[in-house]
Parts: structure tokens; C-alpha cells; sequence
């Protein structure tokens, strides 16, 4: 087997994969060289013919790649569920964010709100705003990143409140999670994982994907802010 496998994942996940590599080292002897950005970004990046062995990647994002020849269909497998949260700068107030109403009137009482501009969960928020009708009073005044943690911003002060995927919420200190947006106004993402067509380490591939969807991973995709 391969002493590596080159993984290009999702932000998402990029706290449980962290922390499970160092247990699949110890285990497997092959090494995670892992690589974390935004799906969309990462669609681009597979596009332009980066390499990877393996990718994890939203659902839909990873049904593109098959479709376009670069995963191979048999190797999909489901990984996690999660929801898009809201965070505040530890020691502050935690809003009421569990009706409609009330999270409206947490975001337009805050100074700014952070999200991120091409994850999923960004977009999710933008298209939900918009539907409430609120999503001028929040633009006006947001604080809207490329990509990366949008609670880094609530460190430096820039904003009030955080969107993004719990996991992400979770991946930065001095923060701290308020809770999901309610579930009636939210799909879950579910994050996918499969193995590239080109990989040249298709059976350290596929070792990997088993390891990962398997049930001795499901406590610590728990505590990271994911359901197995």
C-alpha cells in the first residue's frame, strides 16, 4: 500500500479529518496529505486536472465529478450530515435564533453578519435572506469572505454573528456556537467522498474511504459538529 493518499476535501470536514489522521497513521502506515477549500473552489481546482487520490466533497458536487468521468461511481460513498449554524464571539450574548422571527430579528440587530461567498453554507444563507426579504439590511452591512472561516471575523471583531457550516463554526477558538438555523428553513448538506479516476493509489484509496465511512468514525465526526 501506498505510504500516502492525497485527499482534497471540503472545509466541512477538515476538523475530523485532522484529528483522524493521525490515528489512520498509526493504524494503516499510510498518510493523509490532505488539502481543504470551499467545494466550489475545489471543483475548479479538479477541472483545471489536479491531482488527488481522493476527494470529499458535497454531494452534488461529487455526483458532477462522476458525471464528468473524474470519480469513479463505484467508489461514492455518503460520509456526514450538517447543518449551517450560528456563532458568536465567546463571552457574548447568545441570540434567540430557534423561530423564523426570531432569527430575523437576530440578524438585523446585529452590527454585521460573516459568511462565506462560495461554500455551501454561503449560499444557502444568501438564498434564505433573500426569501425572508431581509437580504438588503443584511448586505448593507455584512462582512462577506471568498472563503475560509467566516468566525475568524468574530475574533477580530468584524462582525457579530457567524453563518457557516457547524463543523466550520467549530474548526476556530474563541467562539461559540449559538446553534443551528432552524431546521424548518435549512436542507442539510450531506458530504460525499469518492476515489479519482486518475488516482495511481487505488487500493490506499479505497482503504481510506472505508476507514472514513465507517462506524469507528462516527464519534469523532460527532464532536467535530457532523452526523455519521
Amino acid at each position: 500500500m501506498s505510504s500516502s493518499v492525497r485527499v482534497l476535501s471540503t472545509l466541512a470536514l477538515k476538523g475530523a479529518v485532522a484529528r483522524l489522521a493521525e490515528a489512520y497513521l498509526a493504524a494503516s502506515g499510510v498518510r493523509i496529505d490532505a488539502d481543504f477549500a470551499p467545494t466550489l473552489a475545489l471543483l475548479e481546482r479538479l477541472r483545471g486536472s489536479e491531482a488527488a487520490d481522493l476527494v470529499i466533497l458535497t454531494r452534488e458536487g461529487l455526483a458532477e465529478m462522476i458525471g464528468e468521468g473524474r470519480v469513479a461511481r463505484d467508489s461514492a460513498v455518503d460520509l456526514a450530515r450538517s447543518y449551517v449554524g450560528v456563532a458568536v464571539k465567546a463571552g457574548a450574548v447568545h441570540p434567540d435564533i430557534a423561530t423564523e422571527v426570531a432569527l430575523c430579528s437576530a440578524l438585523l440587530g446585529a452590527r454585521a453578519v460573516a459568511y462565506s461567498r462560495l461554500g455551501a453554507s454561503g449560499i444557502l444563507f444568501a438564498q434564505l435572506i433573500a426569501r425572508l426579504g431581509i437580504a438588503e439590511a443584511i448586505n448593507a452591512r455584512a462582512v462577506i469572505i471568498p472563503m475560509g472561516f467566516t468566525a475568524e471575523r468574530l475574533v477580530t471583531g468584524e462582525a457579530d454573528l457567524a453563518i457557516q457550516q457547524i463543523s466550520e463554526l467549530k474548526q476556530v477558538d474563541g467562539i461559540e456556537v449559538v446553534g443551528p438555523i432552524p431546521l424548518g428553513l435549512q436542507t442539510p448538506a450531506v458530504f460525499s467522498a469518492g476515489r479519482m479516476t486518475t488516482s495511481e493509489r487505488t487500493e490506499a484509496a479505497d482503504h481510506l474511504l472505508r476507514y472514513l465511512s465507517s462506524a469507528d468514525v462516527a464519534p469523532v465526526l460527532r464532536e467535530t459538529g457532523l452526523e455519521p
